[in-house]
């Protein structure tokens, strides 16, 4: 089956939607393995996690220092 992916399929796909839009059929395959699947769902929050601090570390160092 199309929509059908493995963990490690998973895993490839939220990694890459970091980078670039995935397919539709991707994005609905990823969707039912994340509501079927009790570990993905803990990566994909891992990776949501990485990137806010990655967000605010960036914004951090990009702000000038301020001087007293």
């Amino acid at each position: 089956m199309l929509l059908r992916r493995t963990c490690k399929e998973v895993s490839a796909l939220l990694i890459a939607r970091e980078d670039r839009a995935l397919l539709l059929a991707d994005r609905v395959a990823l969707r039912f393995h994340l509501v079927a699947c009790q570990a993905c769902p803990v990566f994909e929050r891992q990776i949501l996690t990485m990137r806010h601090a990655l967000r605010q570390w960036r914004q951090a160092t990009d702000d000038p220092p301020s001087r007293p």
